[in-house]
């Protein structure tokens, strides 16, 4: 039987999952009901009859709405009257229109200005190519599908990204009751790349000598050198060092306006100082690493000269990503406590440290022969 009642707000929150989806009736309003899904979630639905068959309608979450007001919506879709406030009754938004409206000034906004760069550089390299001209609520599983496998057979982790960002975008669309499901929410993301690659000694003593001969080339070269080394000396990330502000720069640290985890200070080591204090001398304009081409803008997204020193190196496989792993084992390898090195790399907690942490297999065995001659020399009665 299904189960009726007149439906309240509070009657509404205190609705509890099971083990199976299940909606509840109102009895004011024929076909409004509140479906209640095993994650917990709550959402208002409409069914009314439409011709020969019935219509459905979402009307997103229904902790976000008053049941006086769905109410209310669902006499006047019943009465064809519509109203000028509601997405019900109305043809759903193109994609295009949608993010550009809706979705820009609702999520788009509150988005620090990095995260708005990679979101509007995926909206338009992939998701408004793909889907601009569709209809929001016509974005099928199988369409999103198409779409992902396509991206990911290039670059997995960025279809990764794009991914996050179209389900962040649907989801949206769904509690304004354009669509009544979110088609990507099950799509199955790329693996990660474990993150295990970070430089030993010897390798770090290669790469040095590298960018010593590449820091003698053009001016090009000698500034991507720079770069590079920053990254290995603070552990800050690419675009932390590449976007760095003169204003930022001061005698001992650097204070960042923003990154990933928000405004932070990093402090620098006397080599790192050295870097700064010499660029600094350099030019008058905005940016510490500005643009060969054009001194008021920093320097491209790209450092092109990575890839031909850590050929010259012997490490092709590794990420410039990986200098900052490099920086965190080197840490943790010298006994810096955890909740430092989660400092020193600007980590929200230290959980996130503990990814990039690694021991290397040679300091493993470093370490299981020192501890082997301190238990034979124990055992044969020597002092340790």
């Amino acid at each position: 039987m299904p189960e009726r009642r007149k439906l309240t707000d509070a009657g509404i929150a205190r609705l509890r999952a099971r083990a199976r989806e299940y909606t509840v009736w109102d009895t004011q309003v024929a076909g409004l009901g509140v479906r209640v899904r095993p994650t917990g979630s709550r959402t208002f639905i409409y069914h009314r009859k439409a011709g020969a068959g019935v219509r459905k309608m979402s009307f997103g979450p229904a902790l976000l709405g008053k049941v006086e007001d769905v109410r209310r919506e669902c006499l006047a879709a019943a009465s064809g009257a519509g109203g000028t406030d509601s997405a019900v009754g109305k043809a759903a938004p193109l994609f295009g229109d949608f993010v550009a409206g809706c979705w820009k000034a609702d999520r788009f906004e509150r988005c620090k200005p990095s995260t708005r760069r990679v979101f509007a550089g995926l909206l338009r390299r992939e998701l408004l190519p793909a889907f601009g001209t569709r209809r929001i609520d016509r974005i099928t599983h199988s369409m999103a599908l198409r779409w992902f496998e396509a991206y990911s057979r290039t670059a997995p982790g960025a279809a990764n990204a794009g991914l996050n960002l179209l389900g962040n975008i649907l989801n949206h669309a769904r509690a304004l009751g354009h669509v009544e499901a979110n088609p990507v929410s099950r799509l199955r993301r790329n693996p990660a790349r474990k993150l295990t690659r970070f430089l030993s000694r010897e390798e770090i003593a290669r790469l040095h000598r590298v960018l010593d001969r590449r820091a003698n080339g053009s001016a090009s070269e000698a500034q991507q050198a720079d770069i590079v080394r920053l990254l290995l000396l603070t552990g800050c990330r690419k675009n932390e060092i590449m976007r760095l502000r003169r204003e930022e720069v001061k005698e001992d640290r650097i204070e960042l306006g923003d990154s990933k985890t928000g405004p932070r200070t990093v402090l620098l080591n006397a080599p790192a100082r050295e870097i700064l204090r010499r660029r600094m001398a350099q030019g008058n304009g905005p940016w510490v690493f500005p643009s060969v081409r054009d001194p008021a803008r920093p320097r491209s997204h790209s450092l092109d000269l990575w890839y031909r020193v850590r050929d010259e190196a012997g490490i092709g496989e590794v990420r410039l990503h990986d200098l900052r792993h490099t920086v965190a084992s080197q840490a943790a390898m010298n006994g810096v406590p955890l909740p430092v090195v989660a400092r020193l790399l600007g980590h929200s907690n230290v959980a996130m440290t503990m990814r990039y942490a690694h021991v290397g297999d040679r300091e493993i065995e470093a370490a299981a022969e020192r501890v082997g001659r301190h238990i034979v020399a124990i055992m044969a009665g020597r002092s340790p």
